[in-house]
């Protein structure tokens, strides 16, 4: 391929697929509108053909005077997507489908004739065997098939509506087909009632006359079983007996009040009488009329007696003889009170007498309603039977007296109706010129500009390298030389990996990089500008040489403080040297203690004693208990890099596995941190993150003083 050697990876350029797209525009632009032509040309060629549709709406219906009848749900058909589905099948069925055919004579049309539409291809086809002759079949299969081929009925989605369709070349034809196949389906539907109706009549005509003779034989049979029983019904329902005994009932409870009411009334008779009490507030002694002319003359005399004895006295005759009279009317007065508590005591001895006759007779009728009770047990299975037979008698009836009057044809509508009549249609419904060669066109062009593309790949010419070489074809000392004069050219970008300058290749001479001293792209402040210009919210930093490179370290973040980056440096290695460098003491609270859970996330965080930047120090807990919460390590991260510019991590002499442990994530900035490159840590370093996968890794080098600092992403 063009401009690419076998052995480098290459990647698809796709500016230059769409450059080269661009600069055969015209042809493209032509091929879009010679397609665009010949899909007109072809549009116009081809027969129009017509569509039209009518739509029937399934739905029990009935004649208006049924309403006035009985309902019946299980009369009613179920309206539900298995019966839609069934009449959709039934419109479709080759009954129907013949009786629309002969009824329109569509037999005679060539557009049904398979002899006068006959293609080139499908004589081909035939002729190879690859096809059945249609002219094999019968004359009226051949018609049948046509037809079906230009019908669609479907359901219309979320209701109880089914499109009939029809698509022919003639317009006319495509709404009159539509209309005939709905007109003969509500036909069918209702002649398929009528010879239901008329079954039913015919079936129910025995069955009522069966039923007729049974509801008479078990009536005749529950009237001989009353009358052998001497089961004879009241008015309330029950049998002779029982009804006797719920009178009895009645009247001994009734008798027994009497009784009950009676002894206490001559009972406070007596107790007037014992006591001398008055017996003016007795009702049975003031209710007597002979008690009440007594008291009557005992008021007068008293009044006689107290008017004379203030004109007379007390010893004079006539006293005297007022005074015999009263003590006579006292005595009537007892007399008469005895008199009524002999009455009430008569009461009483009737009422016991009677409730002990009305006693015996309960006795007696009991035994006589046992039976009786036994006996209506028979009684009323004859009368459920009778019952039963009666009501499936007259449900028979009302059946057929239903099915009789929907006879007639016109009381039997079919359960649909036509909600929409097709109409002519006035435009065709295929060819659609616009979208045919809209569509066309638009294909052509995706497809010419396809063409272009695979010719550009296949060429070679949108293929370019990609950055960097592969590993295993150069030497360590070319990857370093390769990597320093690409330096040279481009500064810090996300894709470079940091090297030293060339090496001598001298066996005697010891393998040490040295930096030009007028050249500042290896300097600290290189670096930072990297960073600020990245924006990268981590960056990991490897210290091989170990303390040396840390102070470069710290350098770097008091670098990045002052030109106004928001930076914290934690503290991850060994010796603790940018806690040394940074912190007010060693003593500060730092990442161990934070690992260990013995301080909290706050109060790691301190302020550099020389610039605007931020520590997160050693800390003073134990180094393995700490590391074995690591994995923690990467939350505290993320939640520093919500709070900062940067968060840069010293992590000394560490190796890539520690590095995958502490990020978990390829998308970070490695730095090396070696201000006296040594070659064979730097290109083990170096090839251990490429292997790693880690695409971003920046040397940083030279003496703080020179500022002088370089960066390159690895391939």
């Amino acid at each position: 391929m063009s401009g690419v050697t076998g052995h480098q990876d290459v990647d698809i350029d796709l500016g230059q697929l769409v450059r080269a797209v661009w600069a055969r525009r015209l042809k493209v632009v032509a091929i879009t509108v010679l397609g665009a032509g010949v899909a007109l040309a072809g549009a116009k060629m081809m027969s129009p053909k017509y569509r039209s549709e009518t739509r029937i709406l399934i739905e029990p219906r009935a004649p208006a005077f049924a309403n006035a009848q009985t309902n019946d749900a299980g009369s009613s058909p179920l309206l539900d997507e298995l019966n839609i589905a069934s009449q959709v099948q039934l419109l479709q069925s080759a009954d129907l489908i013949k009786q629309v055919i002969n009824t329109q004579r569509l037999y005679e049309l060539p557009e049904f004739d398979v002899a006068a539409n006959r293609s080139a291809l499908g004589d081909i086809l035939v002729a190879l065997h690859l096809k059945k002759s249609p002219l094999e079949n019968p004359p009226e299969e051949r018609v049948i098939d046509a037809f079906t081929e230009r019908l669609q009925v479907y359901q219309v989605p979320g209701s109880r509506v089914i499109g009939i369709t029809f698509t022919s070349k003639d317009p006319k034809l495509a709404a009159t087909i539509p209309n005939a196949m709905a007109a003969a389906y509500l036909v069918k539907q209702s002649g398929a009632k009528l010879d239901s109706n008329s079954e039913a009549t015919r079936w129910l005509e025995p069955e009522i006359e069966s039923l007729r003779r049974k509801v008479n034989d078990a009536e005749q049979k529950a009237a001989e079983y009353r009358a052998e029983h001497g089961l004879l019904p009241t008015n309330g329902g029950t049998n002779f007996p029982t009804q006797q005994l719920n009178d009895i009932s009645a009247e001994l409870t009734r008798v027994r009040g009497e009784r009950a009411n009676a002894e206490a009334r001559a009972q406070s008779v007596r107790n007037a009488l014992a006591s001398g009490e008055p017996s003016d507030t007795l009702q049975d002694i003031m209710s007597s009329q002979s008690i009440q002319r007594l008291k009557g003359t005992e008021s007068a005399l008293q009044s006689q007696i107290s008017d004379l004895q203030t004109s007379l006295l007390n010893n004079h005759p006539r006293l005297k003889s007022l005074r015999a009279q009263l003590a006579d009317i006292k005595t009537q007065i007892r007399q008469e009170t005895q008199k009524i508590l002999a009455s009430i005591e008569n009461e009483t001895k009737v009422a016991s007498l009677r409730a002990k006759e009305l006693e015996q007779q309960s006795d007696k009728v009991k035994a006589n309603s046992a039976q009786a009770g036994e006996d209506e047990v028979g009684l009323n299975a004859l009368e459920r039977e009778a019952t039963a037979q009666r009501q499936l008698l007259e449900t028979y009836l009302s059946r057929y007296r239903e099915a009789a009057s929907r006879a007639d044809k016109n009381s039997s509508p079919a359960d649909a109706r036509v909600v929409s009549n097709a109409m002519q249609p006035v435009d065709p419904y295929f060819p659609k010129v616009v979208p045919i060669v809209t569509v066309v066109a638009l294909a052509t062009f995706i497809m010419s500009a396809i063409a272009i593309m695979l010719a550009e790949l296949f060429s070679g010419r949108a293929l370019r390298p990609v950055s960097g070489l592969v590993e295993d074809e150069f030497s360590e000392e070319e990857v370093i030389e390769t990597a320093v004069s690409e330096a040279t050219k481009r500064v810090a970008t996300p894709s470079m990996l940091a090297v030293p300058p060339e090496v001598d290749e001298s066996p005697e001479e010891t393998a040490k990089p040295e930096v030009a001293a007028d050249d500042n792209e290896f300097s600290v402040a290189s670096v930072s500008e990297y960073l600020i210009g990245s924006r990268a919210p981590l960056a990991i930093a490897i210290s091989p040489t170990g303390d040396d490179g840390s102070a470069a370290t710290v350098s770097l973040a008091r670098k990045l403080a002052a030109a106004g980056s928001r930076v914290v440096l934690v503290d991850m290695t060994g010796s603790g040297h940018p806690t040394d460098l940074m912190a007010e003491r060693r003593s500060e609270l730092g990442v161990t203690d934070l690992l260990c859970g013995e301080a909290a996330f706050g109060d790691t965080i301190h302020g550099d004693r020389s610039s605007d930047a931020h520590i997160i120090p050693q800390g003073n807990s134990d180094m393995r208990r700490a590391m074995r919460g690591a994995d923690r390590l990467s939350l505290l991260l993320d939640a520093l890099a919500s709070a900062y510019d940067l968060v840069l991590v010293e992590c000394g002499a560490a190796n890539v596995a520690g590095v995958s442990r502490l990020t978990h994530s390829k998308d970070v900035e490695i730095i090396l941190s070696m201000p006296e490159i040594v070659e064979s840590e730097f290109v083990a370093a170096m090839t251990d993150f490429e292997e790693a996968g880690y695409q971003r890794v920046v040397l940083m080098s030279g003496d703080e003083g020179a500022d002088t600092a370089a960066s390159r992403q690895a391939a």
